[in-house]
């Protein structure tokens, strides 16, 4: 009996030692951009009343959670860009710097450090553009992040495998004139491609994976419009994994950002932010199915780079409640409407306050699902007189975009009205979610800053 004890001792030790010396080969980092748990628990709480279900989201699911800070050395508050850098680099810098701690010293991502002396393969996948600060920190060093020419052409020889995204801003100049930089893609090895049609049977050894040409914006588009032919952040980290395997199949890395979730926070806009953390849980879903082929040897961690929007769980309006299901009844973001109510103006030859009633009660849900009040009604009535006679009128500016007052009262009425509050249309300081599976995954237990995440994730790999 003593000997099958010691026995089961010893086994049960060297099963410890083995376990402990396990190396991630596949790593998949997912960055919500902008991301905090109230975005998450919009989210969860949207699943829950309308399929009924209690069933967590992927990422609640996974087998550690935590949190991390992110103040930047500049900043209570970052931005993407000193976030970018401290989730790809473990270093500190300033507010607008990408790839360079405050003295402007290079410090060097994961990616490359994956690549260079692990062998890694290596994609980025995010749905703003590609040389946008959160991508741009696993290959750029740049003193600031809207240095989109260079950031483009150090994405070039970067040498990573599969990069996709939204447009390249760095390819034209000021004056909106082409410059040289597609051509530099393709003189690095690099096969760009527009849209998803063909990317699955494609054998290139390197891609960039863009928006189609019809689709000119920095983003793919938010998910609850469904653009037809829009890049999806699902759909592209499907290709993304593709790809990887065929090309680096022994070991790769993922970085896949949700950015949107940011932009609808900027924009205060309850729906899309609430279908861009669902959208990015499908994303991850995907990376979870990897995961249970390759559960020795598969690494997934889930943060954030800051949260936006301050969205906090409850309004004085519903009290002690929150009404997340009218939230399906909405069919467009506040970017999609903004143009939406200019174009309604103008094909309506002056339309009246009814007609304008009737369309919103139909395209938003105002009046029928989202109670106004009479007080509200007539806001909106003046303030579309307003933009009837200057259709910018009186606009407000969110991360480079403009939204009238009639638009900001109906999509604040939604939040108010669903149960969702907003402090802000910046950045907060808030701390953000850590989630982790895998190999490695303990590494991610108890309170964290964001410059420890990287370095973890490296440890897990056993990449020096």
């Amino acid at each position: 009996m003593k000997l099958k004890i010691f026995l089961a001792i010893i086994f049960l030790g060297i099963g410890s030692t083995f376990l402990g010396n396990a190396q991630a080969r596949y790593v998949f980092y997912f960055i919500g951009d902008g991301m905090g748990m109230g975005q998450i628990s919009a989210a969860q709480g949207y699943t829950r009343v309308i399929h009924g279900s209690d069933s967590l989201l992927p990422m609640m699911k996974m087998d550690v959670a935590s949190f991390a800070t992110t103040h930047s050395a500049s900043s209570p508050i970052t931005d993407s860009a000193a976030a970018g850098t401290a989730l790809s680099t473990g270093a500190k810098t300033k507010n607008g710097m990408l790839g360079m701690n405050g003295d402007t010293l290079e410090v060097i991502s994961i990616a490359r450090i994956l690549k260079d002396k692990g062998n890694f393969g290596v994609g980025l996948i995010t749905t703003v553009a590609p040389d946008d600060a959160t991508p741009a920190a696993f290959y750029a060093h740049v003193p600031h992040r809207s240095m989109f020419y260079e950031i483009g052409k150090q994405m070039a020889e970067s040498g990573y495998e599969f990069i996709a995204g939204a447009n390249l801003r760095g390819a034209k100049d000021k004056e909106g004139k082409p410059n040289d930089l597609i051509g530099y893609f393709k003189n690095n090895g690099v096969t760009i491609v527009r849209g998803m049609d063909g990317v699955a049977n494609l054998e290139a050894d390197r891609i960039l994976l863009l928006s189609p040409d019809t689709i000119t914006l920095n983003d793919v588009g938010y998910t609850i419009d469904s653009i037809p032919g829009a890049l999806t952040l699902p759909a592209m980290t499907r290709a993304g994994i593709q790809h990887l395997q065929s090309k680096s199949p022994e070991r790769f890395f993922m970085m896949v950002e949700g950015g949107s979730i940011d932009h609808a926070g900027h924009a205060n806009d309850a729906a899309a932010a609430v279908m861009e953390t669902l959208n990015f849980n499908e994303a991850l879903a995907l990376a979870l199915e990897f995961y249970n082929q390759h559960p020795d040897e598969t690494l997934i961690v889930v943060t954030a780079d800051h949260e936006t929007g301050g969205l906090g769980m409850g309004t004085p309006t519903l009290g002690y409640w929150q009404q997340l299901d009218r939230l399906k009844h909405v069919t467009m973001s506040k970017d999609s409407f903004s143009n939406w109510i200019k174009q309604f103006i103008n094909d309506e030859k002056n339309p009246g306050w009814d007609e304008m009633k009737s369309a919103l009660n139909e395209k938003m849900g105002l009046f029928r699902v989202f109670p106004v009040s009479e007080n509200e009604e007539a806001m909106l009535a003046q303030r579309l007189d307003a933009i009837k006679t200057n259709l910018n009128g009186d606009d407000k500016q969110a991360l480079n975009r403009s939204f009238s007052g009639f638009r900001e009262l109906v999509f604040s009425i939604i939040s108010r009205q669903s149960g969702i509050g907003w402090t802000t249309g910046d950045h907060t300081g808030a701390v953000v979610p850590v989630f982790a599976i895998g190999v490695g995954s303990e590494k991610f237990n108890g309170p964290l800053d964001n410059t420890q995440i990287p370095i973890r994730i490296l440890e897990a790999t056993g990449v020096k």
